[in-house]
């Protein structure tokens, strides 16, 4: 059974529950009922609260029980969280990490007890215990990044001029900082190595431009401190952001040096998870001019079928063996497509998709509370 986009985005909604061979009297069934534990990072990001509910619907939907908890960014919260799932008898867990080295000891309790683990959108390193990886293109979100950078730009028209650009990395416990940074990377190494694309600050690598949890406020203070530093008499024309958040810490540093959303010389900022205050800022033409969206449902959907293709009995599908080595192996992996969006096709890929609403991107506050 091959999982397609159209089959991933309409055929839940047919899927009737599972049902499992009745046990004859005094016999014990040997068959897995789909009983799930969803353990998701944190509530302060909307990804996740959507994605753990989402993941929770569908499940329930199929007839199987589920715990659902949020780490709230706490490693040993997360841990703890999923221990008690073990101790309650799960047979499936769905887990994004908060650390992607922390769960090698709890996750080797879960394989004692024949627990199946799906590593959801964060790969868990350092462990032969994960079984499957659900995600998208990760090295691909850094290319459409890079690839708005250069297009607003107009770096591919050798125009013969110097753009001064910095980058923005992830928080370095999630293993997919490192694809979103090279794929971005990688895609403008050309221009830099031509000189159309100057980085003042120097800072190429992972460490130095990664924003710890993902954080607006690190990421401001780095964009702050960057333009203290490098900025005071050379203009600043784009950022490398690898995440909505993060793009609008950067976007505040910015106004804090009087640079004006929507201006002409307002830097390009790229963005992704098509957070609603994002997109409103995307609409506008007030902050960032692009986020990559990862539609969250087609990966809940493959985690999911993940699940339901156990407990039928049957190997779940799978289109990655090679590219995602977890320091033990390389995990099994179905990856997803990651789509650009601007304000040219917000309304077509974000709000057709029934994904978000315009009345709930209007609405999205303007500060983050």
């Amino acid at each position: 059974m091959h999982l397609s986009r159209r089959g991933l985005l309409y055929g839940s909604a047919g899927v009737a529950a599972v049902s499992l061979a009745a046990c004859g009297a005094g016999e014990e069934s040997d068959k897995l009922t789909g009983y799930t534990g969803i353990a998701m990072p944190t509530t302060t990001s909307d990804r996740w609260v959507l994605e753990g509910a989402d993941l929770e619907k569908r499940l329930q939907a199929l007839g199987y029980k589920t715990i659902l908890e949020n780490g709230e960014d706490d490693i040993p919260t997360q841990v703890r969280q999923i221990q008690s799932m073990i101790d309650k008898g799960v047979e499936f867990l769905i887990v994004a990490a908060i650390g992607n080295t922390s769960l090698g000891e709890v996750l080797s309790h879960a394989k004692d007890k024949g627990v199946t683990i799906i590593s959801y959108d964060r790969l868990i390193l350092e462990t032969p215990d994960v079984d499957y990886y659900a995600s998208f293109d990760n090295n691909q979100v850094g290319v459409l990044q890079a690839k708005h950078i250069i297009s607003k730009l107009g770096l591919d028209q050798n125009t013969g001029e110097t753009f001064n650009i910095e980058l923005f990395a992830g928080s370095l416990d999630d293993n997919n900082s490192q694809y979103f940074f090279q794929g971005g990377l990688d895609t403008l190494e050309p221009y830099i190595y031509s000189g159309a694309v100057v980085i003042p600050s120097n800072q190429t690598e992972l460490e130095p431009t990664s924003t710890d949890k993902w954080s607006r406020e690190v990421a401001r203070d780095r964009m702050t401190g960057l333009l203290e530093e490098f900025y005071q008499d050379r203009p600043l024309h784009a950022v490398l952001s690898p995440y909505d958040g993060i793009s609008r810490g950067i976007v505040e540093a910015l106004v804090a040096a009087d640079y004006e959303p929507g201006s002409d010389d307002f830097p390009v900022i790229t963005g992704q998870d098509a957070e609603l205050r994002s997109l409103k800022a995307i609409k506008e033409g007030t902050g960032q001019s692009e986020t990559v969206f990862k539609d969250t449902r087609l990966l809940a959907e493959v985690a999911v079928k993940m699940v339901q293709s156990i407990v039928e009995g049957s190997t779940p599908d799978v289109n990655d063996l090679g590219t995602y080595d977890n320091g033990f192996k390389f995990v099994p992996s179905y990856l997803l497509d990651p789509v650009d969006v601007t304000a040219e096709n917000y309304q077509e890929i974000v709000v057709d998709s029934g994904y978000a609403t315009e009345e709930g991107i209007d609405d999205a506050p303007d500060d983050e509370g």
